[in-house]
């Protein structure tokens, strides 16, 4: 009976590890279809690639000389600023095609594949994060032109670009929740903003939480995009790692932990 039982567990064992590799496979399969489709058409990187040249030209240029005295000054802030709000404002895409997909009846074809059920969202999940290094780089390379040198050296400017990157990831789960539950694509876009544009602006991206008032600073001070900027402002400018990269690390793996079963549920539901 104990050999029984051992080889019962060894079986089960072997299913879970199948199942995870099949998963693994499977999505990284749906993520070059989205790699494809990008190639395809190249104008769904307009997004990434024009706003954040244009959003640190703008945001530079306004506010560098009323809050650092001049444009040199407020780089070491507004950078890192704008990396966060660029890329994680670029994760709504995400919801948005997958409610057009989801419309077109692309989905309903890949539920009758053999398949994983998580592929076809991981795997457009995993595809976008493409969009979100080409964002990354072109902040990075943008505040470079315009004279901006991290202290941090190039090693902790990737780290950063990184971090970005993974907590935009998790963050993406939410809007492909959106997605899946909407009715319509512009639905998810304007859901989206109503979120995400309140937690960006309202943050220390852009002016240092001290120059806001009382009565907004305790918003500002507990706002995880504030928690992220600073990360990204210790890892740029001086190289050093503090408490707010893990809570943001933290923060990704509680909403990927939340967000990923319900928004596979709700797909499964809906398609």
């Amino acid at each position: 009976m104990k050999s029984s039982y051992i080889k019962h567990v060894a079986e089960r064992q072997l299913r879970n590890k199948t199942s995870f590799s099949q998963s693994v496979s499977n999505s990284l399969t749906m993520a070059y279809r989205g790699l494809l489709k990008i190639r395809r058409t190249p104008e769904q990187l307009f997004d990434v690639t024009l706003q954040p040249i244009i959003f640190t030209l703008m945001f530079t240029y306004i506010f560098g000389g009323a809050i650092s005295g001049n444009v040199q000054n407020y780089l070491p802030v507004i950078i890192p600023g704008i990396l966060v709000q660029t890329v994680i404002t670029t994760s709504i895409v995400t919801g948005v095609q997958l409610r057009e997909d989801m419309d077109k009846g692309v989905f309903d074809r890949f539920k009758s594949l053999p398949i994983a059920r998580i592929a076809p969202l991981a795997g457009a999940l995993l595809a976008d994060t493409i969009r979100y290094t080409i964002a990354a780089v072109l902040t990075f390379t943008m505040g470079y032109i315009m004279g901006y040198r991290p202290d941090g050296g190039l090693g902790h400017v990737a780290i950063a670009a990184l971090l970005v990157i993974v907590c935009s990831w998790a963050i993406s789960w939410i809007f492909a929740f959106f997605g899946v539950i909407a009715r319509t694509a512009s639905s998810v876009q304007g859901i989206s903003m109503i979120v995400l544009f309140p937690l960006t602006f309202l943050s220390n991206a852009f002016v240092p939480a001290e120059t806001l008032p009382e009565w907004l600073q305790w918003f500002v001070k507990i706002n995880p995009i504030s928690h992220l900027v600073t990360a990204v402002r210790d890892l740029t400018n001086s190289g050093t790692v503090g408490w707010d990269l893990s809570l943001s690390l933290i923060g990704a793996a509680i909403i990927v932990a939340i967000f990923a079963p319900i928004t596979v549920r709700a797909y499964m539901r809906r398609t």
